[in-house]
């Protein structure tokens, strides 16, 4: 059973995540493709994975889509948000335990694998594979996204290392 200090850390964690996720939705983001975001709480999922193990980083990715997607979304959504989620993490997770690829590199897969996944339930859900005609969009979105979560999760990393404040 988790210690009370780590239930803490968590519970800051998926807060900060909330939050981010709220300002994102006061944020007039319309490229013409439906869905894209700037993804603003994924990088607390980049921060987690780098600072706590992957069964923690794991619950807070879950909470964060799963709170975030009761509030500020639909039921609807929140199905494209796990998938997505889940995949992007799935990938990030694998990717950061190879070492072979810095937190950029991680965070921008991330961002790439979250609208694939999301892509994908679509293509199920709408059964029609001209939703397929959205990726290259959604790549590029998916890589923009990932560098400046990257770049800010990569900061927030640094900055934890040296305050030793978790």
């Amino acid at each position: 059973m988790p210690d009370t200090k780590k239930i803490a850390k968590m519970g800051m964690i998926v807060a900060v995540a909330f939050v981010l996720s709220y300002i994102e939705t006061l944020l007039p983001l319309n490229l013409g493709v439906p869905g894209i975001k700037a993804g603003l709480s994924n990088i607390v999922v980049v921060f987690s994975i780098y600072y706590f193990n992957r069964r923690m980083a794991f619950g807070i990715a879950i909470t964060r889509i799963l709170l975030c997607g009761m509030a500020f979304g639909s039921m609807s959504g929140m199905f494209y948000s796990l998938a997505g989620g889940m995949l992007s993490f799935i990938v990030m997770v694998l990717l950061k335990k190879t070492g072979k690829f810095s937190v950029y590199g991680v965070s921008i897969a991330g961002g790439v694998f979250h609208n694939i996944g999301q892509l994908l339930v679509a293509i199920a859900v709408l059964q029609n594979k001209m939703a397929a005609y959205y990726l290259p969009f959604l790549l590029i979105a998916g890589v923009t996204a990932g560098v400046a979560v990257g770049i800010l999760a990569a900061i927030l990393i640094r900055r934890f290392k040296d305050t030793g404040i978790f």
